[in-house]
């Protein structure tokens, strides 16, 4: 393998693992504060405990997505110098602006959080909490502002053969990159809700804890049916933004290669890339490419075959990613809706227990997929129309970058595995008991 195969397989296994992390601590902050406020408004000592359970996984999460977060921006560096030479001016401002204002508001506040029980306020905790989950959340908007960039570069000049920050409002206000935003923020909550309801519903089958679970059922289930439409609705959008600034990349996830109005989709293809075409196709339906990617059913759609073949991404890659990624959102809103209806009463539906169960990981596959999809269909650009990722890379023997790889995989491997042992042991413990005043509360108002 060449240096640029290794460097951006490196890449893609840092970025994988540290996302295996990241959508899971952007969504369970915000259901941990709404949960808290809960609790600050009603005095409930069950909501208290409820909170204390979901905020243990959450700070496991939350300190090994750390770990895994720090070396990730090194390889900018070490693999991808010419890339950092290029661009560094625009992207390291808002990596800069990132690690010194959003980590940092949201690492002094998780702090406050963790150990802030019964030494502040209740008011004064539950604050540090909805400050945790908007410091994330912004955390993430500078990040996706920094890949933005390299997805539709605006707002700089080239100047010495570097591209140079011109206007950092441009920058700021990308469209492709808040089309992005509000995609993976949605898709991230979304995961944090099936991520409730799936733990809570393997208690309820238990009859663990049910008034503690239900109560979490009945904060999750409206959040996640609201986020699963929200996902589509974004996606969507994301969709017309990538029809306008990438038009390679939407016809490589529709595997359209003949330019044409009124642009037909079908339900079962199958793209044969060496004869730049496709080998199955099947229930043609007229117009709706159109309509998806410009809201117009007469809209012409640019085909593969009139782009330059170096300029085309890996078509199967790229359709199969997007496909899949549709399904699961398809299913997801599905999923949610039985959830949402079954709220009151979830252990009354044990299958639909056992389903949401096993889904656990569905949504964190389906994000992953996603970012498959707008990374490899940005393909062969590192920065899309400006540099080449051939040209981006450094100039380091393939040798090294491959060792690097194989402790990256075994390093990276150790940590998601004893995330997920550790997720699943607390989760399977379930919360603390109750204390004994609170117990007897609750058997003298059964009595």
């Amino acid at each position: 393998m060449d240096v640029v195969l290794l460097s951006r397989l490196q890449f893609a296994v840092a970025v994988f693992f540290h996302f295996i992390f990241v959508p899971l601590t952007l969504g369970i902050t915000v259901l941990l504060a709404i949960m808290e406020t809960a609790y600050v408004r009603t005095g409930n000592e069950m909501y208290k405990r409820m909170v204390k359970f979901w905020g243990k996984l959450f700070i496991i999460n939350f300190v090994l997505g750390i770990v895994t977060g720090i070396t990730l921006e090194f390889q900018f560096g070490t693999n991808w110098s010419k890339y950092s030479s290029f661009v560094g001016d625009i992207f390291g401002s808002l990596l800069a602006i990132e690690a010194s204002v959003a980590f940092f508001l949201e690492s002094t506040f998780v702090a406050v959080w963790i150990f802030g029980w019964e030494k502040v306020s209740k008011k004064v905790h539950c604050t540090a909490i909805w400050l945790v989950a908007f410091a994330s959340n912004i955390s993430a908007l500078w990040i996706i502002l920094a890949n933005g960039f390299m997805q539709n570069p605006v707002g700089y000049t080239i100047r010495n053969g570097r591209a140079e920050l011109e206007n950092f409002f441009t920058v700021l206000t990308n469209p492709y990159a808040w089309g992005q935003y509000f995609h993976t923020i949605s898709s991230s909550w979304l995961l944090a809700g099936f991520f409730v309801l799936g733990i809570s519903a393997w208690h309820l089958l238990r009859k663990n804890e049910v008034d503690l679970f239900k109560a979490s059922v009945k904060f999750a289930a409206p959040f996640t049916l609201a986020l699963a439409l929200l996902v589509a609705v974004f996606g969507h959008h994301q969709g017309n933004n990538v029809a306008v600034y990438q038009p390679a990349k939407l016809a490589a996830m529709e595997s359209h290669w003949e330019t044409s109005s009124n642009a037909p989709i079908f339900a079962l293809v199958w793209p044969d890339e060496e004869n730049s075409k496709n080998a199955v196709e099947a229930i043609k339906i007229p117009g709706i490419l159109s309509l998806l990617a410009f809201n117009d059913f007469n809209a012409e759609v640019k085909g593969l075959n009139d782009f330059a073949k170096e300029d085309i991404p890996p078509v199967l890659t790229t359709f199969l990613s997007f496909r899949f990624m549709v399904a699961m959102g398809g299913l997801f809103i599905l999923l949610a809706f039985f959830a949402w209806k079954k709220r009151e009463d979830l252990a009354s539906s044990p299958l639909l227990c056992k389903v949401l169960i096993h889904s656990i990981p569905l949504p964190y596959i389906a994000i992953m997929a996603g970012w498959m999809l707008a990374e490899v269909g940005r393909q062969p650009w590192i920065v899309y129309g400006l540099m080449r990722t051939s040209d981006a890379v450094s100039p380091v023997p393939s040798s090294s970058v491959a060792i690097s790889l194989l402790s990256f995989i075994v390093v990276y491997t150790a940590l998601g595995l004893l995330d997920i042992y550790l997720l699943i042991k607390y989760a399977r413990k379930g919360p603390q008991p109750a204390p004994i005043a609170e117990q007897a509360d609750e058997n003298e108002g059964v009595a």
